[in-house]
């Protein structure tokens, strides 16, 4: 009998819709998804990965493989998985989406500043958790992202598919990604599944660390090479998962969101 894991998560049917979406990469080399065993409004049964030993040949594997997942694209930045079932934001953060190809923003600065940087700002501020000053560290970086400062090409694979926006996990913390001894080195969990910059997923995966990460990068990078200069883009692209975070759980967040912020401005 294969064994499972069940969870109530608070939209299950939106997160088995964003598992099956990123799955979709897997007959092409995509990175292995758990798969939805059974799915109601309340309940969501998943596959159980059994844990697997972390090592650089896991991790490029997986970087590879990502790499696959990221190039199958998505339709706008910010659009919700194929088959999504939920309103216009993701997870308890309510990270926003864009359902409407026609309200999506026509470059990723413009998506970044104001569908990530700018609304969890607004939430800070609204609460008191920043204050005038510190808002306006984020509102001049989103005027560098909308003005296109930081905005380069997806990695290889994804442009040569023909997309403009990658198919992206959308938390891809250390959490969400679980090292398996399967053919694509690890297994993602849990997403928030949307249209971004195939960056993002890679600098969100250095927010809290991760075992072999530079082998990671190395995979992908060596099956779909990065736009000059990544490395120097890390931060910005974890500042978003990071500001989510000051928004949920305030306290030191807070600061290290301004501290990547203040990098860019």
């Amino acid at each position: 009998m294969t064994r499972t894991f069940t969870k109530t998560p608070g939209n299950a049917l939106g997160e088995a819709a964003g598992l099956r979406w990123l799955a979709e990469a897997e007959p092409a080399g995509g990175a292995h998804v758990a798969a939805v065993i059974a799915v109601d409004e309340s309940r969501l049964e998943i596959e159980h990965i059994p844990s697997g030993r972390a090592s650089v040949a896991a991790a490029r594997k997986f970087g590879r493989s990502l790499a696959v997942t990221h190039a199958a694209g998505a339709d706008w930045w910010g659009c919700p998985p194929r088959d999504w079932v939920g309103g216009p934001s993701v997870g308890n953060s309510q990270t926003p989406l864009v359902l409407d190809r026609a309200d999506s923003a026509s470059t990723w600065g413009e998506f970044y500043a104001d569908s990530r940087i700018l609304d969890f700002a607004r939430r800070l501020s609204e609460a008191g958790a920043i204050d005038k000053a510190e808002y306006a560290v984020f509102d001049r970086l989103a005027d560098r992202l909308r003005a296109g400062d930081f905005d380069v090409a997806q990695p290889e694979l994804v442009a040569a598919a023909g997309n403009t926006v990658a198919r992206v996990h959308g938390d891809m913390w250390a959490g969400n990604v679980l090292y398996d001894d399967g053919a694509t080195g690890a297994t993602l969990i849990d997403p928030m599944a949307h249209g971004g910059h195939a960056e993002t997923d890679l600098g969100t995966l250095a927010v809290f660390g991760f075992q072999h990460l530079d082998e990671v990068y190395r995979g992908y990078d060596e099956a779909s090479p990065f736009a000059p200069g990544w490395q120097e883009r890390v931060d910005l692209h974890k500042l978003g998962v990071v500001i989510m975070h000051a928004h949920l759980f305030g306290g030191g967040y807070i600061g290290e969101s301004l501290h990547l912020a203040r990098r860019y401005v």
